[in-house]
């Protein structure tokens, strides 16, 4: 790759840690080893060295440190406070069943218990301050939070999204009192309605930061120990920052390696000519399902991530358990089941050969030869013999024939993704019919026609680089930074005037000086609605103009307009810079890992029908029986089903 700089990416996920590195060029070089769980910058370490000292301009970082910190509940100790009388907020939620018809179902209890909930006596309402904060309430929160002696505070205040001066006010009581504490305030978090999404946003921001903070800290150390710059982390919605904003924003990072992912698919999609597509990204552990709507990742406000509500805005992607190291089980009524458990990266499918016993995924991919390589990445031995072994022990327990519990496996994983890919298109008013699957990860292009079939899906475009598709993202993902305003006024009382002075309030110390894309959304419902849509919005613009599209947009979502007044309740600017540069052709394959066969070494007009397997890098694609694939111009394949060739 010569001396130039190269522009790095690296995703950690269950199984693998992958690295992509671009050049100046574009050319693309990758590597894949197995993940260290335990400390996941020492795997990160490891693929760096494996760069061989080249200089590195830029290091760019996708972790689910956050996302197992709220899975494993593994945060810091935080104490609450909000506004006297309201302290419940995150016990009383939005007062919705976790399951409509299962009674034993519950929510996962709130980051913060109740006995770390203290009360300030003050209160903001719309019209101004109606409980002023005296220095005696001040006083008492201050006593009671030292009691508590915890790692973090989080105040979280009626209001102060409009008027934040009460929980700034407590802020410098409690650092004066108790120096080095962390303070999180919600209007620095998340300044928007709701006080419940707010208050859950902002505890979980309080909750994740130590652990996201030390994290940071040990990587940047070990990255300057090789000679590479600090890290950029990959965040929620899709866009880079770097490693000390990324310390202070550890929230928003709950989602930061499936949006890299999503990122990288929307790029080679474009460079493919398409617009729309259902992306699938089928790693050791689990699957992410992804939209992508002209040429670009859907962002949207928010969702749960480990049953915790983050209102800070996220790349769409739900996440199943259906990986390679899904392990399958017969349940108490005598069914096969699969997943949620993981082999994970140790032991792993038994056909790793590292002591794994359970069957997985992965072991009933290679008994039914769908896996034909040798070795898998990473330089892990395939053990075909124990891959056997496992799902012939569960075949005995079911009483069945190998092979028809191994394609039953399958079946189950893809039913289970499936139903992922319907519910993040058809509640979005997107038919999956009319979109392209965008199948990656180890284990995506395996399980790509099974999907499609299931989807009634014409096209599969398995892009180039799949194996490590969210690296590349990562790579290639611009730098970006953004802030949000409330506004919470009618649309119709927003003329040109009024709503560009809200577009540069939200734009205020964002990126000042620096020549990078710019763009606003306006968050808009309908008055009387619990939900809003997000709708750009652009300088010259009324009211009128934004409540139109945001029609037009509710038209497609929901399939309705009402004849109600529209309102805009808040504002979000957005500044990225450029891209970096990736090289999408079959010339640039030579920059592969050399350790896989490359395609097979089919031509670029060959045109291959299925059953049949191609070895990818990092991956494997199954074509199957009425399917027929070909090699893309880009470096990846276009799979039709038979009947349909381009």
């Amino acid at each position: 790759m010569g001396v130039t700089a190269l522009s790095v990416g690296i995703d950690v996920g269950g199984t693998y840690t992958d690295l992509v590195a671009v050049d100046a060029n574009g050319c693309v070089t990758t590597r894949k080893i197995p993940s260290t769980p335990s400390d996941q910058s020492e795997g990160v370490a490891v693929a760096l060295q494996l760069l061989g000292g080249e200089p590195v301009s830029r290091f760019v970082h996708g972790t689910t440190v956050a996302t197992n910190m709220l899975l494993e509940r593994a945060g810091a100790r935080v104490a609450l406070v909000a506004t006297a009388g309201f302290t419940d907020v995150l016990h009383l939620a939005r007062q919705d069943r976790a399951s409509l018809y299962d009674l034993s179902r519950h929510h996962p209890p709130p980051l913060v218990a109740r006995d770390h909930t203290v009360g300030a006596c003050e209160r903001v309402v719309p019209e101004g301050v109606h409980i002023a904060l005296t220095d005696e309430a001040i006083d008492s929160v201050v006593e009671r939070v030292r009691t508590l002696a915890p790692d973090v505070v989080a105040i979280s205040l009626l209001h102060s999204y409009v008027d934040a001066t009460h929980e700034q006010v407590l802020a410098t009581a409690l650092r004066i009192a108790m120096p080095g504490l962390e303070v999180v305030l919600s209007s620095e978090v998340f300044p928007e309605i709701r006080e419940y999404e707010r208050t859950a946003t902002t505890v979980a921001e309080a909750y994740l930061r130590p652990g996201v903070s030390r994290y940071l800290e040990r990587l940047t150390v070990r990255a300057h120990s090789l000679g590479v710059p600090a890290p950029g982390v990959m965040t929620s919605g899709g866009g880079m920052r770097t490693v000390a904003q990324a310390a202070r924003g550890a929230a928003s990072l709950a989602l930061s390696g499936p949006a890299g992912g999503v990122v990288g698919a929307a790029a080679a999609l474009r460079a493919a000519g398409f617009l729309s597509a259902l992306t699938v990204d089928i790693g050791g552990t689990s699957a992410d399902v992804g939209l992508v709507l002209d040429g670009e990742p859907l962002v949207e406000p928010g969702g749960r991530v480990a049953g915790v509500p983050i209102a800070l805005p996220r790349v769409l992607v739900e996440t199943v358990s259906a990986g390679g190291g899904s392990i399958g089980w017969i349940d108490d009524g005598g069914a096969l089941r699969v997943g949620p458990r993981s082999a994970g990266a140790v032991p792993g499918p038994a056909a790793f050969g590292r002591g794994g016993t359970l069957p997985t995924v992965t072991d009933a991919h290679v008994v039914l030869g769908h896996i034909t390589a040798s070795s898998f990445s990473g330089g892990v031995e395939m053990d075909v013999r124990a891959a056997h072994h496992a799902i012939n022990d569960l075949a005995r327990g079911l009483d069945a024939d190998a092979d028809r519990v191994a394609r039953a496996m399958l079946d189950i994983a893809d039913a289970s993704v499936a139903r992922a890919l319907r519910r993040v298109s058809v509640e979005r008013g997107v038919s999956p019919r009319e979109c392209v699957l965008v199948p990656f990860g180890g284990g995506g292009p395996l399980h790509a026609c099974g999907l499609a079939d299931q989807l009634s899906i014409q096209t599969i475009f398995v892009p180039p680089h799949a194996g490590v598709l969210s690296a590349l993202g990562l790579a290639i993902t611009p730098e970006r930074r953004e802030r949000m305003i409330s506004l919470l006024t009618h649309a119709s009382a927003l003329d040109r005037v009024a709503l560009s002075a809200a577009l540069t309030r939200a734009s205020a110390g964002v990126a000042d000086g620096v020549e990078w894309r710019r763009s606003w959304t306006a968050r808009m419902r309908y008055v009387g609605q619990g939900h809003e849509l997000d709708v750009a919005v652009h300088h010259g613009e009324d009211g009128a103009a934004i409540a139109e599209r945001f029609a037009a947009l509710h038209q497609q979502r929901n399939g309705f307009t009402l004849e109600s007044r529209t309102e805009v309740i808040g504002i979000r600017h957005v500044a990225a810079g450029e891209a970096h540069r990736v090289s999408f052709s079959r010339d640039g394959l030579s920059a592969w890992d050399p350790e896989r066969a490359v395609d097979d070494g089919r031509s670029f007009e060959a045109l291959l029908a299925g059953p049949a397997v191609v070895t990818l890098a990092g991956a494997t694609l199954r074509i199957a029986v009425g399917w027929t694939g070909q090699p893309h111009s880009t470096g990846g394949w276009l799979l039709t089903r038979d009947g349909n060739l381009p």
